[in-house]
Order: C-alpha cells, then sequence, then structure tokens
C-alpha cells in the first residue's frame, strides 16, 4: 500500500507538472498573439466563445483564458458580456484537450519527447525552445497516465478500496464534492479529468460515482478563476462568477438528473473512461450552447450583487516601505529600496492599464487616479534617492556603490514612464476627446495591440525584477528588438491609410504616431530592468559599435 501511495503520487504530480509545463511554453512562446487573437474577436458572442475555445485547446486551461480576459475588461478593451461568452467557450476547448490527449498512438510518446528535447536544446530564440519544452510537456502527460494505470491496477482488488466504491456508490453528494475539492487544489480541470478517467478505467469506482464527481470537478474548475480575480475589476468579476453559476448551477441539475433517473450511462460510450470525457465534453457543450443567451440577463443580475464601487483613493497607493532603521546595515537597506522601486512598477503598470480605454472614452475618475498616482512616482522616486544616497558615498565603487546606482536609475526609468503615461493621458486622450475625434478602425487596432504588447512586457519586467532570472531578463530584453520592428510596420501601415486619404487617419495622424511613441518610450523604461541583470550575468555586450580600428 506504501508502494502505492509513493506510485500514485508521484505520477499524478507528473501529470499536474506536465499540463503546466505545455501550458507554460504556450503563455511564454505565443502569449501576445494569443492575447491579440482574443481581442480581435470582440465582435460578437458567438466569435468570442469560438475564440475562447480555441485559444484553451492551445493553452490546456481554460482558467488561463478567464484570466487573460479579466485583464481585457479591466483595461476597457472587451465588455463583460464578450468575456464570459469567451469563458463560456474555454471551457468547450478545456473539454477537447482531454479527448486530444486520450485519443493518441502508443508510439507518440516517445516520438514528442525525441523532437521536444532536440528541439528545446539546438534552439536558442524563444519560440524553437518554447516548442521544444511543449512537446515535452504533451510526451510527460501520457507517460504520467500510463504510470497511474500501471500503479492503480492492483488496488482493484483491496477491500479498502472496494467499501470506499460501495459507500460513494450510494452518496453521489460526497462523490460530486470530492470531484470539485480535488479540482480546486490541482487548479486543472484538465489533470483532474484525466485522474478521474484512469480511475474509472481501472474499475476503482463504479461509473456513476466516477460520473458525479465529473460533474464536482466541473464546479471546481470554475472556482480557480474566483480566486485568481479577487482584486479584478467587479465587471471581470461578475465574469467569472457567472461562469460559476452556469457551470455549478449546471452540474447540480446534472447529478440530481442522474440520481433520480438512475438510468444506465452506456449511451455515453462503452467503456468507462469514454463516459468520463465524452460526460465532461457534451456538459461544456450543453452550458455553453444554454448559457450564452443568457449572458447579458446574468450579468445584470449579477450586478446587483457586485456593484461597481465608487471611486476609491489614489491609484494603488500604500505606506513607504524605507525604513531608517535600515540604514545601518546595507543589504537590509536595499531590500527596502527594492521593494519601494517595484511598487513604482506596480503602480505604473496599474496606471497603464487603462489607458487607451481614454482614447474611446473619457473618464474623469480614471485620469484623476492616473494623475494622483503620477504625482506620487516623482515623490517616490525622490524618497527612494534621497534614502539610498544616504547608504553609500557618491565615489563609491564597491558592490554596494554599483547596485545603489542600479536602484537610482531603475527609479527614474519608472518614473519617467509615469510621465509618458501621463502625457498620453492629459496631453493626448483628453484632446481626442476636447476635439470629438477619434482613431481609424484599424489605427485603434493596432494601438490596443501595442499597448497590450506593452502591458505584457511590464508584467514579465516585474517578474524579472523580483526573480533576477537571467533567463527571463534575456527574453525581455528580446522584445524591445521585436517592438522596434513593430513600431516601424506601424508607422508604414499608418502612412498607407494616409495615402488612401482616411479621414479619421489624417485628422487624428499626429496623435497616432505621439501615442504610438509614448507607448514605445514606456515598453523601453520597463525592459531597462532587465539590462544589469544581464550585465551581472555577462551576457550583455558593453557596446554595439563596430570596431573599426
Amino acid at each position: 500500500m506504501l508502494m502505492f501511495v509513493f506510485s500514485i503520487a508521484g505520477a499524478a504530480a507528473l501529470l499536474i507538472y506536465a499540463v503546466r509545463m505545455v501550458r507554460t511554453g504556450v503563455e511564454r512562446a505565443f502569449a501576445i498573439q494569443l492575447r491579440r487573437w482574443l481581442r480581435a474577436s470582440a465582435r460578437n458572442r458567438s466569435v468570442a466563445a469560438g475564440s475562447g475555445a480555441l485559444v484553451a485547446l492551445l493553452m490546456q486551461s481554460a482558467t488561463a483564458v478567464a484570466v487573460l480576459a479579466a485583464g481585457f475588461i479591466t483595461a476597457g478593451s472587451i465588455s463583460g458580456s464578450v468575456g464570459l461568452a469567451m469563458l463560456l467557450g474555454a471551457d468547450v476547448g478545456s473539454a477537447l484537450v482531454v479527448q486530444a490527449l486520450v485519443l493518441r498512438p502508443e508510439w507518440l510518446a516517445p516520438l514528442l519527447l525525441f523532437f521536444g528535447v532536440a528541439t528545446f536544446l539546438r534552439s536558442e530564440a524563444k519560440p524553437g525552445r518554447q516548442v521544444g519544452r511543449i512537446l515535452v510537456g504533451l510526451a510527460l502527460i501520457f507517460v504520467a497516465l500510463d504510470m497511474i494505470a500501471q500503479a492503480s491496477g492492483p488496488l482493484r482488488d483491496h477491500n479498502g478500496m472496494a467499501a470506499a466504491a460501495a459507500y460513494l456508490r450510494g452518496d453521489p453528494v460526497t462523490a460530486f464534492v470530492i470531484g470539485a475539492v480535488l479540482t480546486w487544489l490541482i487548479h486543472s480541470s484538465v489533470a483532474s479529468i484525466l485522474l478521474l478517467m484512469i480511475i474509472a478505467g481501472q474499475g476503482l469506482m463504479p461509473p456513476q460515482t466516477a460520473l458525479a464527481m465529473v460533474l464536482g470537478a466541473n464546479l471546481g474548475g470554475s472556482l480557480i478563476a474566483v480566486g485568481l480575480t479577487l482584486g479584478a475589476d467587479p465587471e471581470a468579476r461578475r465574469m467569472v462568477w457567472a461562469n460559476v453559476f452556469l457551470r455549478g448551477g449546471g452540474a447540480a441539475a446534472g447529478l440530481s438528473l442522474m440520481t433520480f433517473l438512475a438510468t444506465d450511462m452506456v449511451w455515453l460510450g462503452s467503456t468507462p473512461e469514454a463516459q468520463v470525457i465524452n460526460l465532461h465534453l457534451l456538459f461544456n457543450i450543453g452550458v455553453a450552447l444554454v448559457g450564452l443567451p443568457l449572458v447579458p440577463l446574468l450579468l445584470k443580475a449579477l450586478a446587483l450583487v457586485l456593484p461597481t464601487p465608487a471611486p476609491a483613493g489614489p491609484l494603488n497607493e500604500r505606506a513607504a516601505v524605507l525604513d531608517p532603521q535600515s540604514l545601518a546595515d546595507p543589504e537590509r537597506a536595499l531590500a527596502c529600496a527594492t521593494r519601494e522601486i517595484l511598487h513604482m512598477g506596480e503602480t505604473v503598470e496599474a496606471m497603464l492599464r487603462p489607458t487607451m480605454k481614454l482614447f474611446s472614452q473619457w473618464d474623469q475618475n480614471i485620469a484623476t487616479g492616473i494623475a494622483d498616482a503620477e504625482m506620487r512616482l516623482d515623490k517616490m522616486n525622490l524618497e527612494v534617492k534621497a534614502y539610498l544616497a544616504q547608504v553609500v558615498q557618491p565615489e563609491d565603487d564597491t558592490d554596494i556603490g554599483r547596485r545603489v546606482a542600479e536602484l537610482v536609475e531603475q527609479a527614474a526609468h519608472f518614473e519617467a514612464a509615469g510621465d509618458a503615461i501621463a502625457r498620453m493621458t492629459f496631453g493626448l486622450a483628453r484632446k481626442m476627446r476636447s476635439e470629438d475625434l477619434s482613431f481609424s478602425p484599424d489605427g485603434q487596432r493596432e494601438l490596443a495591440d501595442f499597448h497590450d504588447m506593452v502591458l505584457t512586457n511590464a508584467q514579465a519586467a516585474l517578474h524579472v525584477q523580483m526573480t533576477r532570472n537571467p533567463e527571463a531578463a534575456r527574453a525581455l530584453v528580446a522584445e524591445k528588438e521585436w517592438a522596434r520592428h513593430l513600431e516601424q510596420k506601424l508607422h508604414r501601415t499608418h502612412l498607407t491609410r494616409l495615402q488612401e486619404a482616411n479621414a479619421d487617419s489624417i485628422a487624428t495622424s499626429s496623435l497616432h504616431q505621439e501615442t504610438l511613441r509614448e507607448l514605445k518610450q514606456i515598453n523601453t523604461c520597463f525592459i531597462m530592468v532587465a539590462y544589469p541583470i544581464l550585465t551581472e550575468s555577462g551576457d550583455l555586450l558593453k557596446t554595439r559599435l563596430k570596431h573599426t580600428g
């Protein structure tokens, strides 16, 4: 029994890790493209649901789509109804992932391992390495499934398992709750359904019990996004709670129907494994079909329970952490300054999120919050410099002196990014509002895409600042070159619209170019976080100039 526990625990851990490995690879390689794809599908709920399904299929996670949609809602890129449609489609896509993972030949796992490892080791650029990571992750999923099946086989004849299965057969509600808790704990409905499929296929529990746990897993899967969006915009939280209501309510209704009718579920499939994965897919398709027409009504009802609060105080405000008592210990003082500068970066990221919304719909509360945050950034920058000036003398060239110089420069970059956001808000967005101008549809879409790329890089920069991971820093610096190429491309497309005499493009030409320039500067300010890390690791050249002598 002890060997079984170790084997099943290790196999389950490998399965959870492999699923997340695939999702991480897709996010790192194609995050910007997937975000752009989702936002571009906001034309209607049906298209949004289809895009949500495809993105979830690629990322092997409906929760990842929920987090992306919540970010779009907070930034004003999409409405809550479109976000909920994406999430309903993502649940279907996540169920299709299970189907795709089960229907595979035996030779696929070693083939994926071979090509995945070869691709990862031979690729220098980020997309190639992440494709290799995805292939290895898929192979490990198949290996983990085989390990679980092999480890759980002997348990069929165990008396304790037979007794537990008999109890759960007579208590489907408990089985339902176990399925929900299991899925919430491992934070992956894909891994949870695959585990239940193997358990049912090995005969460790009756099919009816496994199906009750599948319905519970759908409730647990919908609750994952609730925890991840607790601090999001109220409209985004209404979206995830509406999904909980639809999936949880549908799961409870399905359990009641299955319990009272007590019919044979052979119509779902000839084997327990097929019944588990087919019920999961059919359930989510049914929830999507029923839920899509109810989206506006459901969100309207939830607005009564989760109303939009009155504007709070200044954006992202909190007390400083520059402790004067720590000045006697330079290491502690540097840690305090690092925390304060990280908060500066978080403040800038919070300021950046809603800026594009102001170009199409001016909101004085948001603008006031940005102004307050910009003034506070100036104050924090001055306080950080004054604090660090007490740690070392200006001529200090020791390691402590070098780190102090890096922190001072980083604080200055974050302040510059905040200034750029303020110029976008009050110099550009407010001008468009006062002159009743609007970008052309193509111009608006291009700026929104560039803004989303900058926001993604800002979040990556904060991660690099916390972890100081050289690999993540290299990937971040590579985005600077990509941003330069993208900016040049957008300039060319804008000129093309001017040549075609597009009225909106002509009226907003200077505003379009200035907005693009400010976004590029903000992007550069965040990416500068990575340069000291790469200098320390020896991955950064001292100059890009060609030697002539």
